[in-house]
């Protein structure tokens, strides 16, 4: 009897249907990715172009009138993105980009002319530039100069490429670099003036004998004057 019960009950049982889970991504999944994937495509994009045009730009700003421009076409190219898209069809990453473009032409700094260290030697017409160690004035604590040395003059300027000493080669007496207690002195004497530039540091001997064999190289020494022989009596 307890066969036939069982029988009984392995035939009218049915076992239950097992669920097999979709492997195929959703249309609201799979749209995710590509718009996370043209973002991402979209920054790193944007990022190698800022590289590569920092340094044109930073160039560009040295001037005031193409800065001027930029910034105005930048503006104007923001503008458009924020307008156009909105009037002519949907799409809300252009006016995005273009509002921040706008922004960035408002909020860019003004130009900022930059003198290297070239165009001012050659405006001075510099023939070499040397480190001048630090410089003191009267009542104004030191500051860090280089030596412009001209054929005609020597100029310290300071790292705003403001003259601080300038010296007419043609009375230049003497220039000796010595050690000091605490750094190495180099003192330019000229007419009935003297100024001492000061080097520190563990290459404090090296600059200042450069800038010593600098300036004997434009020193003008004298040429003695030989006796003349008296011209024999007859």
């Amino acid at each position: 009897m307890i066969l036939i019960f069982r029988r009984a009950v392995l035939k009218h049982y049915t076992p239950p249907e097992r669920t097999v889970m979709s492997t195929t991504p959703t249309p609201v999944a799979s749209q995710q990715e590509t718009t996370t994937t043209r973002l991402r495509n979209f920054g790193l994009g944007a990022l190698f172009a800022v590289v590569l045009l920092l340094p044109r730009l930073l160039n560009l700003r040295r001037d005031r009138r193409s800065w001027l421009a930029f910034r105005v076409l930048l503006a104007i190219a923001g503008a458009s993105l924020v307008v156009l898209p909105i009037s002519l069809w949907n799409s809300w990453h252009a006016a995005i980009a273009g509002l921040a473009m706008f922004l960035a032409a408002t909020l860019l700094p003004d130009a900022k002319p930059d003198t290297t260290l070239a165009d001012t030697a050659a405006r001075l017409g510099a023939i070499v530039i040397v480190n001048g160690g630090s410089y003191e004035l009267e009542d104004a604590p030191p500051s860090m100069v280089r030596l412009f040395v001209c054929p005609e003059r020597v100029w310290a300027l300071d790292s705003h490429q403001h003259p601080l000493l300038v010296i007419p080669t043609a009375e230049i007496s003497s220039a000796i670099a010595s050690e000091s207690a605490s750094d190495w002195i180099v003192r330019i004497r000229w007419a009935e003036h003297t100024a001492d530039l000061h080097y520190r540091g563990i290459f404090a001997e090296h600059l200042a004998r450069v800038a010593e064999s600098t300036l004997h190289a434009v020193i003008h020494v004298p040429l003695p004057v030989l006796p003349q022989k008296r011209a024999a009596t007859a």
